[in-house]
């Protein structure tokens, strides 16, 4: 594929992925929410009237400005304007609590926050509480104007794109302090222009947007990826399966990027409601963000007639690292091969004697660092480029690559490895089992094995017949000693499960409440 643009120019900017889209396809729909279209003629003057009310706002090149949203238009637009001011954009999402934003606004250093309440009830009720003031801008809409901060310093500007920040991603750690992942422009444009060639991203193309802007997946392989094809995104705030079927049924979409737990739902939600799912467009369903369970991914199949692809990646990586190819349909779930332009390698896989390692990666894809927080970095990234991403992995003879899982979610009971995907993948497998997620609890001398499990909705899961059913497909060391029936697990807003609040609820459980 020919990009429209010269992706190997260290001087590239974000908010230069429409701009040969603009007189070639002027009439085009670019993006799309409940409340506007914006089409590529119009879009660079959006940017260009964003910029002006961000400068006359205070915001300089080289300042951090706070995003407190959900996904719409008038967000993608202020990501692209601050782009073109150099100036840094920190996206977070509105239903993330008042203590989390605080700690963001602090962290961040930002010059100014943008609250985007148009869409968000949540991001209305974090400004009014930081004093920011409703202002009305054009293209975009109302959205609220936080207070000016006039400590804030502004970082140096690079001219070159990489090593200049583009934006930073607050990760969903397990620490209580704020880790903010710097990603450079050529770090998100090399990421976008992947995902436009793997998935052969073209005019003709509606994406569907939603998973967040403010996760980097969203960022780089939906909004970036989608614009460098001349594709209309259609943006969307909050995920519901009856609103995707709907989508997906009657309005042309042909590229849907989803957390597993985004499938799975919108399957169970088909068959709790009776209604059958149909998508006479779609050609590209990617999964990724959270680990892919087979009965899933055959589900998924047999009711589309279309292969889920798979995909794996962290934030630090912008986020792509694997993905399965288009050309090569697997019938496992594997994540793929490395995508073109990175190296990697398993370390200490000889060791292991299971060919299990971590993964590492180099290449254009391996953030800056983390925000102010040098000693991190270098834990993270070793003096020769290499991103330690803490995940277990194996090679396959084939060159696919095999996630085991967390580093630090091995449980070892009796001396034992279990790897949580695996109890996962046998409990995705029993009827009305929507999702799970496995973790690890210490008692004395020991880990217990404990899994959540979410039921589909109006079922009850039969836990005699699943202890049968964990019998015969796992070694008795994996087989979990308690199972906790839930209506829905925790999750983020991108779908994935927040495991370590599951952590906590199962250190916290009586032992031997809800064994099987």
């Amino acid at each position: 594929m020919t990009y429209p643009m010269n992706l190997a120019q260290g001087n590239c900017r974000i908010h230069t992925v429409f701009e040969h889209w603009t007189a070639q396809h002027a009439g085009k729909v670019a993006l799309s929410d409940v409340e506007r279209i914006i089409s590529y003629g119009e879009l660079g003057a959006a940017v260009d009237a964003t910029v002006e009310r961000l400068k006359q706002a205070g915001v300089r090149a080289g300042d951090r400005v706070l995003l407190v949203a959900e996904n719409s238009v008038a967000l993608a637009v202020c990501i692209f304007a601050i782009s073109r001011l150099d100036a840094w954009s920190a996206t977070v999402n509105a239903r993330l609590s008042t203590r989390e934003i605080d700690n963001f606004l602090s962290h961040s250093g930002a010059r100014r926050a943008l609250y985007f309440s148009a869409v968000s009830p949540e991001a209305a009720a974090h400004g009014k509480q930081h004093g920011a003031e409703t202002v009305d801008w054009p293209y975009i809409g109302a959205l609220m104007l936080g207070p000016l901060n006039d400590t804030a310093v502004p970082e140096p500007v690079e001219a070159d794109g990489t090593k200049q920040v583009a934006a930073m991603v607050y990760t969903s750690g397990t620490t209580g302090a704020p880790k903010a992942v710097m990603l450079t422009h050529a770090n998100l444009l090399f990421i976008g222009a992947n995902g436009c060639r793997m998935r052969k991203i073209v005019p003709e193309d509606v994406v569907y947007g939603v998973l967040p802007l403010s996760h980097v997946y969203g960022l780089s392989a939906l909004l970036i990826a989608a614009l460098l094809g001349g594709a209309a995104l259609h943006l969307v705030s909050r995920y519901q399966p009856s609103a995707l079927a709907q989508a997906l049924e009657h309005d042309g979409i042909t590229v849907m990027h989803g957390a597993p737990a985004m499938y799975a739902k919108l399957l169970e939600w088909s068959q709790s409601n009776g209604v059958p799912l149909r998508a006479p467009a779609l050609r590209v369903a990617q999964s990724g963000g959270a680990p892919l369970t087979l009965p899933l991914k055959q589900a998924f199949e047999s009711t589309f007639g279309l292969i889920l692809q798979n995909g794996y990646g962290m934030t630090e990586a912008s986020p792509s690292i694997c993905q399965t190819r288009m050309e090569s349909p697997r019938q496992d779930c594997s994540v793929g091969q490395p995508i073109p332009g990175i190296e990697i390698r398993i370390h200490g896989a000889e060791e292991s004697g299971e060919g299990v390692g971590e993964l590492w990666v180099r290449g254009p894809n391996v953030m800056k660092g983390y925000y102010r927080a040098p000693e991190l970095t270098a834990e993270t990234i070793t003096p020769e480029g290499w991103l330690r991403t803490g995940d277990l992995a194996r090679l396959e003879a084939d060159g696919t690559v095999s996630i085991v899982g967390r580093s630090k979610e091995l449980i070892i009971r009796s001396g034992f490895n279990v790897y949580p995907i695996e109890v996962e993948q046998v409990l995705n497998a029993f009827p009305d089992v929507v999702q799970s997620a496995v973790v690890g609890r210490t008692v004395e001398g020991n880990e217990e094995v404990v899994a959540f499990v979410e039921r589909a909705q109006g079922a009850d899961i039969d836990l005699q017949a699943l202890s049968v059913h964990l019998k015969a497909n796992l070694s008795p060391y994996k087989i979990p000693t308690e199972i906790v029936v839930m209506d829905q697990l925790p999750a983020a807003a991108t779908g994935k499960i927040l495991k370590k609040e599951l952590q906590q609820m199962a250190q916290r459980a009586e032992s031997g409440s809800g064994n099987t």
